[in-house]
């Protein structure tokens, strides 16, 4: 059987303070920010993705941003805990990660792209499914929203693999150090 090298990759931007939205789930505040006179490296990590897995909030939320669908062109999946009506350009669906992220890491044409939001984040840590996080630290103190990690998430482990400086953003790519990994520990 041919294996896939796809990877579960989390890319997603974070206010210094580490919120990822605000409290009603907007992403207003990442419009303003000075970065490198481009899409900031989007372009290039979009082709590098061959699905898409986003939780319902942030589904509902993308549809704000955009008067077409933003990831139309990659296979979507909207995770429900509910049955959904059909929406184009997505698949709503109720499997469970630890069947569906393995599904997709050998059968897409690329990595898979975890949009978010934290309860996603979440349980993708705590079943170790999530290979690398690459992080946009966007100079903006939110004072409250939600949080990229939220309160209760498996404590993790991350070694950096490369930083960016893209204008006033920073991106920070890390592999996920899961307890099986076979990287040597930090001695302490």
């Amino acid at each position: 059987m041919n294996m896939k090298n796809n990877k579960t990759i989390l890319y997603i931007a974070m206010s210094l303070d580490g919120y990822i939205a605000r409290l009603d789930g907007s992403v207003d505040w990442l419009f303003d920010v000075e970065g490198d006179g481009g899409d900031n490296g989007y372009a290039d990590f979009y082709q590098t993705i061959g699905s898409v897995v986003m939780g319902r909030y942030t589904y509902e939320e993308v549809l704000t941003l955009s008067e077409e669908f933003l990831y139309a062109d990659r296979p979507t999946y909207v995770l429900s805990r509910s049955e959904q009506p059909p929406a184009p350009h997505v698949q709503f669906t109720t499997e469970t990660l630890d069947t569906l992220i393995p599904r997709l890491k050998q059968n897409s044409d690329g990595d898979v792209w975890i949009v978010g939001g934290g309860i996603l984040v979440e349980a993708v840590l705590a079943q170790k499914l999530l290979d690398e996080i690459e992080v946009a630290i966007i100079p903006k103190v939110l004072g409250e929203g939600i949080p990229l990690f939220p309160t209760g998430t498996v404590p993790s482990q991350f070694k950096m693999i490369r930083t960016q400086t893209l204008g006033q953003i920073i991106s920070i790519r890390y592999k996920v150090q899961n307890n099986d990994t076979e990287d040597t520990p930090l001695n302490i």
